[in-house]
């Protein structure tokens, strides 16, 4: 049982920051076995005493929010704004579920005979296989409603970025969460990923990541007809009619794809406005995103850090290089040390360019026209991933009509908000499988029990 150790790499330097040891099968298997036999004790714990260890571990992130936020700037080169928010969420979303274990109402169901009653009991063992993009508030969506559903969970962090998830694992410990119920595991996804996958034991699958792993994983878990929860790529379209105010839809754009770097699945990467405005909308677009302040992450006025890797910069950049894709107008970045990408704005010669159809995962959007409504929705829905968008207009029916027509799971009028931890998130088609965060989120992290208790002899 040799556990090897690997060097996390800081982006914004490329130097590396600490080596951090990776888990191997036995020892996943370890881990397994412990949160299967934490599970009795965890699972009988009453409601209001589960829901006081979740407030003691929200209140424990909380206090901790300016160490993790650091540990976040440089680990993932987020800027310290967003690192802090992301803390603040992992608390936020832990406070939210701390109140979902006296609230996990059965049914009481109209039945001849007798009465039939309905039970909400967890499922096991959870794993929760988290993405580098955002290592803190994603593993918040898939440990609180776990934990509060009663379940036991073991998190496997991105390779590139565990530091955050190591600490708050450790933060629950010390609030009190007994030993087992809460396991932070490092290593490869080939490795560790795939051995949640496939262990009988482990009885759900929290994935974020892309569209191609998650089917590999969808394949992989289904012999075991295993619960799995997929929230997957996006190519989210923000669309810009004639009518709305075209100084705001502008100004908002850049924040809407490179916030991140754009490495978030819920970009506005596909830009599509109305063909009346469309020259004006570039006009306003440009110096917005001149605007966006690359550089330092642990700086208070930076808006946007490096991308994760040498390797994934090169990757964005190849869309970029295409000889299908000219560049209207870029931002700056750094030189030097460190993975920079400037914010860039192409425009796609069609709909079929590989920069308009497939997901970049980088600071580059793409921009087309269209003429009417019709052709706006089914230029947003010529996509397999449907996950989140945007729709500017004045016009409240055409607010409705295409919001209801967008084949979307989270969608914003004249707004880019996508994530409440009080309302559901997930994406329709090739986006993914289930809903995280809301009030929906438990329920997937729960069997449905029903029992009919006869009355008649």
């Amino acid at each position: 049982m040799a556990s090897t150790s690997y060097a996390v790499i800081d982006p914004t330097t490329g130097s590396p920051l600490i080596a951090v040891e990776q888990a191997d099968v036995a020892q996943t298997d370890l881990a397994v076995e412990a949160a299967h036999r934490a599970l009795d004790h965890w699972r009988r714990v009453s409601p209001a005493d589960r829901g006081r260890l979740l407030r003691g571990f929200a209140d424990a992130v909380g206090e901790a929010i300016e160490e993790l936020a650091a540990l976040e700037v440089s680990n993932a080169g987020h800027t310290i704004g967003n690192a802090r928010w992301e803390a603040g969420n992992v608390a936020d979303v832990l406070h939210y579920y701390a109140a979902a274990p006296e609230r996990a109402f059965g049914r009481q169901i109209p039945v001849a005979g007798g009465v039939d009653i309905t039970f909400q009991e967890p499922l096991g063992v959870v794993g929760v296989i988290v993405p580098w993009n955002f290592p803190m508030p994603i593993f918040g969506w898939g440990v609180a409603p776990a934990l509060a559903a009663g379940n036991t969970v073991v998190v496997k962090p991105a390779e590139l970025t565990p530091l955050t998830a190591v600490r708050i694992g450790q933060l629950a410990s010390e609030a009190g969460i007994p030993d087992g119920v809460l396991t932070v595991l490092p290593g490869k996804g080939s490795v560790v990923g795939e051995r949640l996958v496939t262990h009988p034991l482990v009885r759900k699958i929290c994935f974020t990541g892309s569209t191609a792993v998650g089917t590999r994983l969808l394949a992989t878990a289904a012999p075991q007809v295993k619960r799995v929860t997929l929230e997957l790529g996006g190519k989210s379209a923000n669309i810009i009619f004639a009518d709305s105010d075209l100084e705001q839809a502008a100004a908002s754009a850049p924040g809407a794809v490179f916030d991140n770097a754009g490495q978030d699945c819920c970009a506005r990467s596909r830009i599509l406005v109305q063909a009346s405005v469309y020259d004006r909308f570039l006009e306003l677009l440009e110096p917005a995103v001149a605007a966006v302040q690359v550089g330092d992450p642990g700086a208070q006025a930076t808006d946007m850090g490096p991308l994760i890797s040498a390797e994934h910069r090169d990757r964005v950049g190849g869309y970029v290089a295409d000889d299908a894709v000219e560049v209207a107008f870029r931002g700056t970045a750094p030189d030097g040390a460190g993975f920079w990408y400037p914010p860039t704005v192409v425009l796609p010669h069609a709909a079929s360019d590989r920069v308009w159809r497939e997901e970049v995962f980088g600071p580059v959007v793409a921009v087309l026209p269209f003429d009417d409504e019709a052709e706006a929705v089914a230029m947003a829905n010529d996509s397999e991933l449907g996950l989140s968008g945007s729709i500017w207009t004045n016009d409240v029916g055409r607010a409705l009509r295409v919001a209801r027509a967008v084949e979307a799971g989270n969608l914003s009028v004249n707004s880019h908000a996508s994530v409440r931890y009080s309302t559901p998130f997930g994406g329709y088609k090739q986006s993914g499988l289930g809903r995280e965060l809301g009030p929906d989120a438990l329920e997937a992290f729960s069997e449905i029990k029903n029992v009919f208790i006869a009355t008649e002899r």
